[in-house]
């Protein structure tokens, strides 16, 4: 019997990749092509979706090649991100410079802050579904700002609206069902009553969506997972692929990574998807959880029911910037030039963790942790998207000096770690608040999961042990996983997710660190407090 095989396709923020992966979950081989990002404003983050479309046909046929009469299904996962396209199916300028090749407002787009508040004001009841706050890196404030600013340019233009992952899925199939992944999530859709809300499009003046069955939204929602056919003759030649293919309704790219993660076993680890927390973190971290029943959490998105799995409830929150924080804290550092030559040929954050072990070393101490006694960080560069769902909130640094050396930029990298796993804390402790039962694990993917002291710190600042998978590109294998499901290799996600998870190797916290990061827990929301208090002055001040 001939082996069998799917494609996984991820797109991220930066770039396209495809996988080839066996029925046991393993990337078999994997490639990656770069994807162009424009800013032509402050807050404005742009994308194409010719440009998205044409890497990821590279890259699925880089891994098919010579193995094409094997592979049975393929699943896309990619970025919450806004797709506009005209009646004619072609791409739609979303962007102030009116370039059609600008087709596509970037997840991390921060411009419709005016509609993010208008829509946050009516309080509609399907708002308690995103922790009572809708986000503007959601889809119904960027549809509102189109209507708003580009109303004949874009808007009476229209034909359909997709988020990028659905947007994948109709490129090659011609199918424009919509995922119930990213309606539920990022469209306000209403899963409890399975239909778009007219009261609540009515309140944010987006009625007019709701004409013609919801065709620019999408009028047939589906599970991740679901068949949704074969590939259209033109896809299949572009992608390298046979036409009997067959291709899964899609997920967000988090969310694959999720799928993937809760499969993943290790010795004494609870398999119960209810005990575990799926971290999958790159440019932005993602917080995932799953519970049987409903439950409400201010700050935190969800209940969203049927997201990843069937009949069951997803919770998500997640930070707005992580890894690309880290860059920018250790690029606009003074030492920077230094370290990276200092490097040579290490990647500059295995080098840094080098400087930071052996400082430690060198001053006695029994942890490295402990050498951010002085300086602090809250790390909402980017606005906090959970757990308290303010976008206006800022990033805060105590404790800076004038000093020039490599080992400060080492310590200032390792205290923004710290308070980056202060924020998965404090995403977890609002679950625990809210009544969601303990956590027993964390689960770990994305780029930042290869940095290790991210890693120790995360279960040291959170006291849980951290599975790490053996295979490393988790939401690559949880777009496979869809694949999977589509070809009826395995009868549904959960299955598919034990089966295709894989191994991993547990992390656990080093208990003489714990009363120490309960300290710099403590100056972390009281630090949030400080920035409510500066802010409370100053208003008073300007108005």
């Amino acid at each position: 019997m001939s082996k069998i095989y799917f494609i996984g396709v991820d797109v991220g923020t930066g770039s396209s990749r495809a996988a080839l992966v066996n029925s046991h979950g393993k990337v078999i081989k994997s490639h990656v092509k770069e994807i162009k990002t424009w800013n032509p404003l402050p807050d404005h983050y742009e994308q194409s979706s010719d440009d998205i479309w044409k890497a990821v046909c590279e890259c699925v046929k880089k891994v098919a090649e010579g193995f094409t009469n094997e592979i049975v299904g393929i699943g896309f996962d990619a970025t919450c991100s806004l797709v506009a396209i005209d009646t004619l199916g072609q791409p739609l300028s979303v962007s102030t410079t009116g370039n059609n090749d600008n087709n596509i407002i970037l997840w991390m787009d921060h411009r419709a802050i005016k509609e993010t508040n208008f829509i946050n004001a009516t309080n509609d009841p399907i708002l308690k579904y995103v922790g009572g706050k809708v986000s503007l890196e959601m889809q119904c404030p960027k549809l509102l700002w189109l209507k708003s600013n580009l109303n004949s340019a874009c808007w009476a233009k229209a034909g359909k609206f997709f988020d990028l992952p659905d947007f994948l899925t109709w490129k090659c199939t011609g199918d424009d069902s919509r995922s119930l992944c990213s309606a539920v999530c990022k469209w306000n859709y209403d899963a409890a009553n399975k239909c778009w809300s007219d009261d609540f499009l009515r309140k944010i003046n987006l009625l007019d969506l709701s004409t013609e069955n919801y065709r620019k939204l999408g009028n047939r929602i589906r599970e991740p997972g679901e068949t949704i056919c074969g590939l259209t003759p033109e896809a299949a030649v572009e992608l390298g692929l046979r036409p009997d293919v067959k291709v899964s309704v899609s997920m967000i790219d988090a969310h694959a990574g999720a799928l993937a993660l809760f499969g993943c076993s290790a010795e004494n680890v609870n398999p119960n998807l209810m005990s575990k927390m799926a971290l999958i973190c790159g440019t932005s971290s993602c917080h995932m959880s799953v519970t049987s029943q409903s439950l409400w959490a201010n700050g935190v998105w969800g209940p969203y029911e049927g997201a990843i799995f069937p009949n069951m409830f997803l919770f998500e929150g997640g930070q707005s910037a992580t890894g690309i924080l880290l860059d920018f804290v250790v690029k606009n550092h003074p030492a920077y030039p230094k370290a990276i030559e200092s490097a040579g040929e290490r990647n500059i954050y295995e080098y840094l963790n080098e400087l930071l072990i052996g400082l430690a070393s060198r001053e006695n101490l029994t942890s490295y942790q402990f050498l951010t006694k002085d300086i602090h960080v809250w790390p909402d560069f980017h606005g906090n998207r959970s757990p308290i769902s303010d976008q206006s909130l800022k990033g805060m640094i105590s404790g800076l000096t004038m000093s020039t050396q490599e080992e400060n930029l080492a310590v200032t990298y390792l205290a923004f770690v710290q308070a980056l796993a202060y924020g998965t804390r404090h995403i977890l402790d609002s679950l625990k608040r809210h009544g969601r039962p303990e956590f027993e694990t964390i689960l770990i993917c994305g780029g930042l999961s290869k940095n290790p002291i991210f890693i120790q710190t995360h279960a040291e600042a959170c006291n849980l042990p951290v599975l790490c998978p053996n295979e490393k590109e988790m939401v690559l294998v949880g777009a496979a996983i869809l694949g999977a499901c589509a070809a009826k290799f395995y009868p549904d996600l959960e299955s598919a997710s034990h089966a295709m998870g894989g191994q991993g190797t547990v992390v656990r916290p080093d208990c003489k660190s714990k009363t120490y990061h309960e300290k710099k827990y403590k100056v972390f929301l009281t630090m949030l407090e400080h920035q409510r208090l500066y802010d409370e002055i100053m208003n008073e001040a300007v108005n």
